[in-house]
């Protein structure tokens, strides 16, 4: 097992923090590409989230994510 940590360093996943915010927990989702080539997804997330929080976070997730007005703006 690896932290997730370095994964994402890698991958150039960065989050600056707000001066007073404490990051309390983590859903990260992993597109993940097998030894075959075979491509699934994956979640992990940090200890002490419970499931209502975990769902709660890949919904917002889920919805900032969504294009406005169902057109994709790539700018």
């Amino acid at each position: 097992m690896e932290p997730i940590g370095q994964l994402l360093d890698a991958l150039g996943v960065c989050h600056s923090p707000d001066d007073g915010e404490l990051i309390a927990g983590a859903v990260v989702l992993l597109k993940v590409i097998d030894s075959d080539g075979e491509v699934s997804v994956r979640q992990v997330s940090s200890d002490g989230l419970n499931w209502l929080e975990r769902g709660a976070m890949l919904r917002v997730a889920e919805l900032t994510e969504r294009p406005v007005n169902d057109l994709w703006d790539d700018e």
